[in-house]
């Protein structure tokens, strides 16, 4: 995510790169363009926090792992909102609605905007599109409705994140086990957020955020990298994060991740896309697809998530100090980004 939301920075007409911070030692010191796969930019990598934040850059982009150190990643951003840096992030998905996902998070953050009067936005990584505008718009068209659901159905077998697919998600590993992601409670922290921002906007007073799965075994070897997911261990995983209003879903969430296109053919399938399903009057049904310059649906997912939030900079600059989602925000569009060459 970091590496597309550079490059995204870097070909911003309305954006000037002031620094970048990398974790690898092996990067320090080289040129941000040539990190990103473009040519030199100018601006060479530090691991100097202090030096970063003493610079007079409006915005920061934070886009590290957080699935296995959320809460260490609020310290991080809150650091950075405390030093007068407006933040946009993917890292923290529950964020999308940053005033209900957690007492003390929300406390730290709301401190945080306060001392340096700065903004706070979380556009998610599902990307948030689909689950907060899209479905939010098209919920206008009804004359009423009964369920919205959103579905994301992707083969990760080309997502390069083996931290994420192997361990946070469980990927290869024995049917039994329990990765982070399936830990109760952990579907509905991360997942809770996006579940909230539609109820904001629907005018929902929801009872429970509720979470189910199910998990399909590989039927035969998949290698992705330097990983082999052998027969009988997971290579499929769907999954419900569910808003209940009187007693049934109201708003879900449903995630269809497959590592090879014909395992669990019972469920949804497609090319790579997201979903957006109305029950109502007019039921409704849209589909939008996305590729990266390779052609590559996985990677596309990526590319327009680190788009969406580096689009969006300007407005959270402008917007007024405190945690923000997207329903706080103008329309974000491509304004500038026309290329009549994308060679």
């Amino acid at each position: 995510m970091g590496r597309y939301a550079l490059r995204a920075i870097l070909g911003h007409p309305e954006l000037e790169l002031a620094g970048l911070y990398v974790h690898s030692p092996s990067k320090v010191g080289k040129d941000a363009g040539t990190l990103a796969g473009l040519e030199p930019a100018g601006v060479n990598a530090t691991d100097n926090i202090d030096e970063l934040l003493a610079t007079d850059a409006d915005c920061v982009c934070y886009t590290a792992t957080a699935d296995l150190r959320p809460f260490e990643a609020v310290d991080d951003i809150c650091r950075i909102l405390a030093a007068g840096k407006n933040v946009v992030s993917s890292s923290v998905v529950g964020l999308v609605h940053p005033m209900t996902m957690h007492a003390t998070v929300t406390a730290k953050l709301d401190d945080a905007c306060r001392a340096g009067g700065s903004s706070f936005l979380t556009s998610g990584i599902d990307p948030g599109f689909a689950n907060d505008i899209l479905p939010l718009t098209l919920s206008g068209l009804c004359e009423h409705w009964q369920e919205i659901r959103i579905q994301e159905i992707i083969n990760y077998a080309t997502y390069d994140q083996p931290e994420v697919l192997f361990n946070t998600m469980g990927f290869g590993k024995a049917m039994d086990h329990m990765p982070l992601l399936l830990t109760p409670g952990a579907l509905e922290f991360a997942w809770g957020g996006t579940i909230r921002i539609l109820a904001e906007g629907l005018g929902l007073k929801l009872d429970e955020v509720r979470a189910i799965h199910e998990r399909r075994a590989a039927e035969k070897p998949i290698v992705i990298g330097d990983h082999k997911v052998e027969i009988g261990t997971m290579a499929a995983l769907r999954f419900e994060v569910q808003g209940i209003v009187d007693g049934q879903a109201a708003v879900v969430v449903d995630h269809v991740t497959r590592l090879d296109d014909d395992l669990a053919p019972d469920w949804p399938k497609s090319n790579g896309s997201y979903r957006v399903l109305i029950k109502g009057v007019p039921s409704m049904q849209i589909e939008y697809e996305f590729q990266d310059e390779h052609g590559d649906h996985a990677v596309g997912g990526v590319v327009l998530t680190a788009a969406r939030l580096i689009n969006a900079i300007p407005a959270v600059v402008e917007a007024r100090p405190g945690p923000l989602s997207a329903l706080d925000l103008p329309l974000i569009t491509g304004r500038g980004l026309y290329r009549p060459d994308l060679g």
